[in-house]
């Protein structure tokens, strides 16, 4: 009984021990921002660099000629924002919605095709309720 008394003080010793060695970890908040920003500098790209990348593009000129914007202004302008500025367009840009009102349509038909199957609406001739 003695050895067994003493293999588990011995293992309790090893487990305080180890405890004490632990430290806590920190952490708080930080700002989305400041994510977009510290990612885009770990890839080596400035807010900056992203906007003119994207102005560069072919199908973008094509839009931009099309509405009556010289493209060589368009970069200037670009050139000409504040870092924080260009953080805030840049980030606007890559969550705007690819498929514009396209998508909108699809989801509002959708939503009605569904009601009207599930019996809640009658909007479509051609659907049949599951009532």
């Amino acid at each position: 009984m003695k050895s067994v008394k003493r293999f588990f003080s011995m293992l309790m010793i090893v487990c305080m021990a180890n405890l004490m060695l632990l430290q806590a970890a920190q952490a708080s908040l930080i700002p989305t921002d400041q994510v977009a920003r510290s990612e885009a500098s770990a890839k080596g790209e400035s807010p900056h660099d992203r906007l003119s990348n994207l102005m560069s593009r072919e199908d973008v000129v094509a839009q931009l000629e099309k509405l009556g914007v010289d493209p060589q202004d368009a970069q200037t302008r670009v050139a000409a924002l504040t870092e924080e500025e260009a953080v805030m367009l840049a980030d606007q840009i890559e969550s705007a919605p690819a498929g514009g009102i396209i998508g909108a349509i699809l989801l509002v038909f959708f939503v009605l095709l569904i009601t009207d199957v599930l019996g809640f609406t009658k909007v479509f001739p051609f659907t049949r309720s599951v009532r």
